[in-house]
């Protein structure tokens, strides 16, 4: 099963159902509204599984209409879904299993983890910002700028 077809089902197990849309703009990516995630039929399959995975963070974290990011609540409910994607689809615990699997890089990480590298990139940015420049996780020190993972003996 997919990553994509894994979440689909996590869609739909907590109430939401998943459609493939033809967007009008080239600039949606995806929409949640009412229980449906509506994701833009033009995107990879690794694009959809980014996309897929923010709106469901949506479903399951936003309450109302969150469109207008002027307004400063609207903007923390989207950081959240878009945290909750991050930490589902890569989290500290991923990038420790594809350091394992013999990633070192960017590139060879996203591909293990099934995201885009723009997606990791963002992931990475943020866990950045949460928690410096390195965290340790177990006997692990992973750090975020530059990339990398160091065992501690």
């Amino acid at each position: 099963m997919t990553t994509t077809e894994k979440l689909v089902a996590e869609a739909y197990s907590h109430g939401a159902e998943t459609i493939d849309w033809r967007f009008t703009s080239d600039r949606i990516k995806g929409l949640y509204c009412d229980g449906v995630i509506a994701i833009s039929d033009r995107l990879t399959g690794k694009e959809q599984t980014a996309v897929l995975a923010e709106e469901l963070g949506h479903h399951l974290t936003a309450s109302g209409n969150i469109l207008d990011q002027n307004v400063a609540t609207n903007r923390k409910q989207e950081l959240r879904g878009r945290i909750w994607a991050y930490n589902r689809l890569i989290g500290l615990t991923g990038i420790l299993r594809a350091y394992k699997m013999g990633c070192r890089n960017r590139y060879e990480m996203a591909e293990c983890l099934d995201v885009p590298e723009e997606t990791l990139q963002e992931a990475l940015d943020y866990y950045h910002s949460r928690y410096g420049v390195c965290t340790q996780v177990d006997n692990y020190v992973i750090y975020f700028d530059p990339l990398g993972v160091m065992e501690l003996i």
